[in-house]
């Protein structure tokens, strides 16, 4: 799911509309947790909220909408709560009732981007005080309506964003449980009944902050002026799903987390760059209790993370001293620094593996993208999401001259690192007879290589052309689609030997079965027999795998005696009868 912000937000043009819920409240004070209090203490204002958006595949009725939406704030009792402030000028929680609610339009000006009529609606709609502080619009154009959600971040975290899409779509089509769920105040009551952070804990936390300068951890170039600026926000997809699972096989190897060899990528650039550790504010997850699986709430503390070199095991190392450090309550052990030590250009780095989560949703089959709000700021705050479609980030920092140089010249290495890991890992290596290889997506300049592997045997020879404008042209078709993985094998001498064409098939026979297709599998005539071709075929059925592919299918020419004995040697049936014709 890619992450956004609302100046980002990719919008048709038309007809914006919001739900108004009246809401009172009812009850007696509710528990504050200590991040909702520092949030909300910090007063009402616009862009301290959070939204997902997505499509429906056909147009709903709003009222329909709406009565799905009313079904989601019945099971979620935060969704019921709103803060106020106190005559002693502190906030307050308390429980609401829904009185009643009604869809109004939020007119798009002329010369108006859409963008900043959702923008404006969504600030005033869910600020901190806001009853209630969520909205949900609707933006009905001429392909189909766009839904988003959005409420201030004290009720909600990225988790709760994915809950609440779940549950919407599951009250449309009528398949909600009727039973609420656990709120977050439960929660907030559970974690000030949990024992004090030990001494150890307590000492650590010190020692990072007296590194960090009795302050959280600072971004360690320059940014600029100290006050805040508006923001710049860089959106990038670091990785594709194949590079994805690249990556993840060299951090396997390691025996590591994918998160931790990200850490160690991070330490070196920081190291690279301005010669001191990462040091950086570590959000955490508290649901620790699977109880709080479907609930809706900030079950986010913060953390801190110090990895002080590069390497795998210093980074997984340093992942797991940053979860031992925020999993106990944070209002105790920051109480000798009155709170949160904040300070201009704190840095602040949020992952989040959607594929963990218990909590599933065809984002993108519903282009579903986790939304931010447009602020000023002063800091650096990095967000990851890894889920089936690879790795994206989305990086908010302050928009100046010198933050544009640090924080920009930052992520292009740390992404250029990234994808180079991806591209030399150990996902990527074969060996056969003793030899070892590299594979790889081919390039448009790799195109006459795969061209002489591919006239290299009996009927190739004859069928493939000497110019190259052909398969150039089919080569940027090809690229283009990434449902095709065109690969290409080097020898340890640079020299290419192997080449294949992949292609994923999603179906509705055989039960919906998606198969890989391989094509053109070619091995150099040096580099036969040697077990090559059978190490390539077991890197194409891990590649289907991963997309989802549960049937692999190879053609191959009826006079390729030698080559039909390969792939049935391999297990490959000849079931069924291909046949082709000219066109």
């Amino acid at each position: 799911m890619r992450l956004t912000n609302v100046a980002h937000l990719r919008l048709d043009f038309g007809r914006l509309y919001g739900y108004d819920l009246v809401v009172e409240p009812t009850g007696p004070d509710l528990p504050i947790s200590f991040d909702q209090r520092r949030h909300v203490g910090a007063g009402a204002r616009p862009g301290s909220w959070m939204a997902l958006s997505f499509r429906l595949p056909e147009p709903v009725p709003r009222e329909t909408l709406a009565q799905a939406w009313l079904a989601v704030v019945g099971r979620h009792g935060t969704l019921r709560t709103a803060f106020s402030l106190g005559d002693d000028g502190q906030p307050r929680l308390r429980e609401t009732r829904v009185c009643s609610g009604s869809w109004r339009e939020h007119p798009v000006a002329a010369g108006q981007a859409v963008n900043e009529a959702l923008q404006q609606v969504l600030d005033e709609a869910c600020s901190p005080y806001s009853a209630p502080a969520h909205r949900l619009c609707v933006l009905e154009t001429a392909t189909g309506p766009t839904v988003v959600v959005a409420s201030d971040h004290a009720h909600v975290d990225m988790w709760s964003m994915l809950v609440i899409l779940r549950d919407l779509r599951a009250a449309l089509s009528g398949s909600l449980p009727a039973a609420p769920v656990p709120p977050f105040v439960d929660h907030t009551r559970a974690l000030r009944d949990r024992p004090a952070a030990p001494e150890t804990v307590r000492r650590r936390w010190a020692e990072v902050l007296a590194d960090s300068g009795e302050v959280m951890p600072r971004f360690p170039l320059p940014l600029g002026p100290t006050q805040d600026q508006l923001e710049r926000v860089e959106v990038r997809d670091v990785f594709d799903v194949d590079d994805s699972a690249a990556f993840g096989a060299q951090a396997r190897s390691e025996g590591v987390s994918t998160l931790a060899l990200v850490i160690s990528t991070m330490t070196e650039v920081t190291d690279e760059l301005a010669g001191v550790p990462l040091r950086a504010v570590f959000p955490v997850h508290s649901r620790y209790d699977e109880r709080w699986h479907d609930s809706v709430g900030w079950f986010i503390t913060n953390s801190v993370i110090e990895c002080e070199v590069p390497g795998p095991a210093a980074a997984a190392a340093a992942v797991r001293e940053a979860v031992q450090l925020g999993s106990w309550p944070l209002e105790d052990i920051l109480a000798p620094w009155g709170g949160m030590p904040e300070a201009p250009g704190m840095f602040a780095v949020s992952w989040l593996d959607l594929r963990r989560l218990p909590v599933r949703v065809d984002a993108n089959g519903m282009d579903a993208q986790y939304v931010g709000a447009a602020i000023r700021t002063n800091g650096v705050m990095l967000w990851f999401i890894l889920d089936g479609a690879g790795l994206h980030l989305r990086c908010r920092y302050p928009d100046t001259a010198q933050a544009r140089e640090a924080v920009g010249g930052w992520l292009d290495l740390l992404v250029t690192r990234l994808r180079a890991g991806a591209r030399s890992s150990v996902g990527g290596r074969l060996t056969a007879g003793g030899r070892r290889y590299q594979l790889r997506r081919a390039v448009r300049t790799d195109v006459p290589d795969i061209v002489a592997l591919l006239s290299d045997d009996e009927v190739g020879g004859d069928r493939e052309v000497a110019e190259y404008g052909p398969y150039e042209a089919a080569f940027d078709a090809v690229a283009r689609d990434h449902s095709h993985y065109l690969a290409i094998v080097h020898d340890d001498g640079g020299a290419a030997v192997g080449t294949m064409q992949l292609t994923v098939l999603p179906g509705l026979s055989r039960g919906g079965t998606t198969r890989l297709q391989i094509e053109g599998l070619r091995v150099a005539t040096g580099h036969r027999s040697q077990g090559l071709g059978t190490a390539m075929l077991d890197w194409a059925h891990e590649h289907g795998r991963v997309h989802g592919a549960t049937l692999a299918q190879v053609t191959t020419d009826e006079v390729r005696e030698r080559a039909r004995g390969f792939y049935t040697g391999l297990g490959y049936r000849t079931d069924h009868v291909g046949l082709k014709r000219a066109l």
